[in-house]
């Protein structure tokens, strides 16, 4: 089945190439951008770090490899479980960076379906946010 996966059951990816450098891209995406994809909230750039956005989205910080990658879990106040989010960059090219949202343990289709619609909107506010 299409986003169902056998350890992380349902998940969902979003992806993009943009024409800015990668360093340019986490600059933006672990800084100023941070409320686009996250929300209004401060991260600690370390394993284990507790985090609640304005809004009221819960999680800790997994991962966080500088340049790189964030990975965090991730339960909107009106989640009754905890996904994993991950937002990672790749080279793709001189001056080109390819964006990828990935969210895991999601509760089934259709919140997968939901998701998808999230990220995607998301990106374009990513996207629009880099172009200044």
């Amino acid at each position: 089945m299409p986003g169902k996966t056998k350890d992380a059951g349902w998940e969902v990816g979003v992806s993009k190439t943009v024409a800015y450098p990668q360093e340019q891209v986490w600059e933006y995406l672990s800084g100023p951008g941070l409320a686009a994809w996250l929300g209004d909230v401060r991260l600690e750039p370390e394993k284990g770090a507790p985090y609640e956005t304005a809004d009221g989205v819960v999680g800790e910080v997994r991962g966080y490899r500088e340049g790189e990658k964030i990975r965090l879990t991730w339960r909107p106040k009106d989640w009754a479980h905890e996904s994993t989010v991950q937002v990672g960059l790749r080279p793709a090219g001189p001056g080109k960076t390819t964006v990828v949202f990935h969210q895991e343990r999601l509760a089934g289709p259709e919140e997968r379906t939901a998701q998808r619609e999230h990220w995607r909107a998301v990106m374009k506010v990513v996207v629009d946010g880099l172009a200044g």
